[in-house]
């Protein structure tokens, strides 16, 4: 597996709904080995001075009318008790989204756990947070 971003990403300051603050939302494509993968949304926010990031991924075939197998994984990177260092954990996916096509099946938490493209997510999730920089920044304070 060769991971790329496919073209330039795209990053917005949006407002959180449930606090009124400002955080940063970013959007891209990946690409493995140069054909379409997944599609990433991360929200960079801060609340109480804790950062984290929640990462949803859409998986599935990309292309015209192949909305149909698309499945969307979620999950928050930032402090977990007894960790020294962020961690992610798997949450419900795309929760704050629409229910648009593109997102397919929103997995819960239960469900992604035991699906079958979990460890292609993890992968995903692994490649946006040391490729990405405005991610990667945000969840590690690096400059």
């Amino acid at each position: 597996m060769t991971l790329s971003f496919d073209g330039d990403r795209d990053e917005t300051d949006k407002t959180c709904e449930r606090c009124g603050t400002s955080y940063r939302l970013v959007r891209g494509f990946i690409l493995d080995d140069g054909s379409a993968h997944a599609v990433y949304f991360a929200a960079c926010h801060t609340h109480d001075d804790v950062r984290e990031a929640w990462i949803d991924v859409i998986l599935g075939t990309f292309g015209e009318d192949t909305d149909g197998n698309h499945v969307t994984f979620g999950c928050r990177v930032g402090p977990v008790v007894g960790q020294d260092e962020p961690a992610a954990t798997a949450i419900d996916a795309a929760c704050p989204y629409s229910d648009k096509p593109l997102w397919g099946v929103k997995l819960t938490r239960e469900a992604a756990l035991q699906h079958p493209w979990l460890s292609v997510f993890w992968n995903v999730v692994d490649f946006i947070l040391v490729n990405d920089p405005a991610v990667e920044h945000h969840v590690y304070h690096h400059a």
